[in-house]
C-alpha cells in the first residue's frame, strides 16, 4: 500500500516584493500548499491570490485565525517581525520567517521565549545555506579535502537596491543595512561550515547619507540613511578560524570573491550564497588548477537563471522538522547569526572586541534525495 504524502497548508503573511519568489519556490514541493495570503494592504493581498490562485486573502487577523493554516510565512519588513511572529506562534501556528530573526537582538530574545511557550516550531532565513553549494563545501571541509580550517572571507558587495526596488527603505533603516540584510547569507553559510563564533571585532560607518532611488515603479524618491552602509568585521570562531569580511552598499563595483575557506591543505571557492545553487571549486596545495566539485545534493533551481531567486527550502525544512526531522533553519541558529552580526554594531560603538554568547550547533548536513 502506498502511503499518503502529508500535506502541509501555508499561509503567507506579506505581499510585499519577495512574495512571488515564495509563491514560486514552494510550488516545487508538492507537500506544501498556500490557502492563504495576508496583507496590512488587503488589495495587495487579493491582487497576490488571484495571480498565483491562492484560495483566501485577507489581513493578519483573518489568517492568524485560519484554523486550517498550520505554518505562518512572515515576510513583513524586519521591523515587523518579531511582534507579528509572536502573534503568529500565540495562534497556535509553526512559523517560518524571513531574515533577520528580529531586528535587534533583544527582541529576537522574546521570540525565542515566545516560540518556547507556544511548543511550535519556529524557522527563519536564510535558507540558502541548505542548497546544493554551501552543502558541497561544508562536505569538502568535513571529509578533509582542504585540511584544518584555517580562516575564510566573505565580501558583500551592494545588491543596488534603490535601482529595482519599488520601496528601498527598509534596506536602509532599523533591520537592515549591509550587515542585516545580506550579512545572514554570508555568516550562515560560515557557520554551517566552520561552527559558531566567539567574538568580533568591527568598524563600521554610513557612506552617502541619502540615496536616489532610481527604480521604475519606486513609490519614494530619496532615502535617509539611518544604519551604518559600510562594515568590515574579523570573527574568531569556536574553532579557532578566522573570518575577515566585508559588508557593503557602498561597493558597487569589484574583483573581489564572494567567499572563500582556507585550510592547512588548500582552499575552497564559494558563490554568491544569496543563491542556493552553483559551483563550488577547490585548489589543493599542489594543484595546478582548480576543480569544480560534483553537488552533494540536488539543485534548488537551475543555476544562472531567475530560479535561483525562489525561496521556499527552509519552509521544506521545518515542514520536515514538523513530521519529526532535523530542524536546521532553526531558531538557535538564526538567533546567533543575527547576535553575530549585532555585534559588529556594538563594536565599533564601544570601540572593544565582543565575545558572543549566544551558540549554536552546525546544522545537520542535508543528503541528496
Amino acid at each position: 500500500m502506498v502511503q499518503r504524502q502529508t500535506r502541509h497548508r501555508i499561509g503567507i503573511l506579506g505581499a510585499g516584493n519577495i512574495f512571488g519568489r515564495y509563491a514560486e519556490g514552494l510550488r516545487t514541493f508538492p507537500e506544501l500548499e498556500v490557502i492563504r495570503v495576508a496583507d496590512v494592504d488587503t488589495d495587495r493581498a487579493r491582487r497576490a491570490a488571484s495571480e498565483y490562485a491562492i484560495p483566501a486573502w485577507g489581513d493578519v487577523g483573518e489568517l492568524l485565525e485560519d484554523d486550517a493554516v498550520e505554518i505562518v510565512i512572515n515576510i513583513t519588513p524586519p521591523a515587523f517581525h518579531a511582534k507579528t511572529v509572536i502573534a503568529a506562534l500565540e495562534a497556535g501556528k509553526h512559523v517560518y520567517v524571513e531574515k533577520p530573526l528580529a531586528a535587534t537582538v533583544e527582541e529576537a530574545r522574546e521570540v525565542l521565549d515566545a516560540a518556547e511557550r507556544s511548543g511550535k516550531l519556529l524557522g527563519s532565513a536564510p535558507d540558502t545555506f541548505l542548497g546544493s553549494a554551501v552543502q558541497t563545501a561544508r562536505h569538502a571541509i568535513d571529509t578533509g579535502r582542504i585540511g584544518e580550517p584555517v580562516g575564510a572571507t566573505a565580501f558583500v558587495r551592494s545588491s543596488r537596491s534603490e535601482t529595482w526596488h519599488p520601496d528601498p527603505r527598509a534596506f536602509y533603516g532599523p533591520g537592515g543595512g549591509p550587515v542585516l540584510d545580506m550579512g545572514p547569507y554570508y555568516l550562515a553559510a560560515l557557520v554551517n561550515c566552520l561552527g559558531p563564533v566567539r567574538q568580533v571585532s568591527a568598524a563600521t560607518r554610513i557612506g552617502a547619507k541619502t540615496r536616489q532611488v532610481t527604480s521604475p515603479e519606486r513609490v519614494v524618491d530619496e532615502i535617509t540613511v539611518e544604519v551604518p552602509t559600510h562594515a568590515s568585521a574579523v570573527l574568531t570562531f569556536v574553532s579557532g578560524a578566522i573570518g575577515t569580511t566585508l559588508m557593503s552598499f557602498d561597493v558597487w563595483d569589484t574583483e573581489l570573491p564572494r567567499m572563500e575557506i582556507y585550510g592547512t591543505e588548500g582552499t575552497l571557492s564559494l558563490p554568491n550564497p544569496n543563491c542556493f545553487d552553483g559551483d563550488v571549486r577547490v585548489k589543493r596545495h599542489h594543484d595546478d588548477d582548480w576543480a569544480v566539485l560534483t553537488p552533494v545534493t540536488e539543485l534548488f533551481g537551475a543555476v544562472n537563471t531567475p530560479e535561483q531567486h525562489r525561496r521556499g527550502l527552509g519552509v521544506h525544512d521545518l515542514a520536515g522538522a514538523i513530521r519529526g526531522g532535523p530542524h536546521r533553519a532553526g531558531p538557535r541558529f538564526a538567533f546567533h547569526t543575527l547576535d553575530v552580526l549585532a555585534a559588529f554594531e556594538t563594536a565599533q560603538r564601544e570601540n572593544r572586541v565582543v565575545a558572543i554568547e549566544s551558540g549554536c550547533e552546525r546544522p545537520q548536513p542535508r543528503t541528496a534525495h
